[in-house]
């Protein structure tokens, strides 16, 4: 179970990256962040945002539409 879940859905990049880095503020280093989004550009931009940031995404997966990603706070 991730230590928070941010609820992107319904929201058009950029708004579902830069509510995720908001949202790793409030997560403990070595913790994970559930990010719920429908946008399918959120697949790449997730991809990009985990190599950018060097925090790491741990998986992502796709049903009925809502993209799942958990990322793991390292810095």
């Amino acid at each position: 179970m991730a230590d928070k879940v941010l609820d992107a859905k319904g929201l058009n990049c950029p708004l579902p990256i830069l509510k995720a880095k908001k949202a790793l503020k409030d997560v403990p280093d070595g913790g994970t962040l559930e990010i719920l989004a429908t946008d399918p550009g959120a697949v790449a931009d997730f991809q990009a945002f985990s190599r950018t940031t060097g925090n790491e995404l741990i998986e992502h997966s796709e049903e009925g539409g809502v993209y799942k990603f958990l990322l793991r706070k390292t810095a």
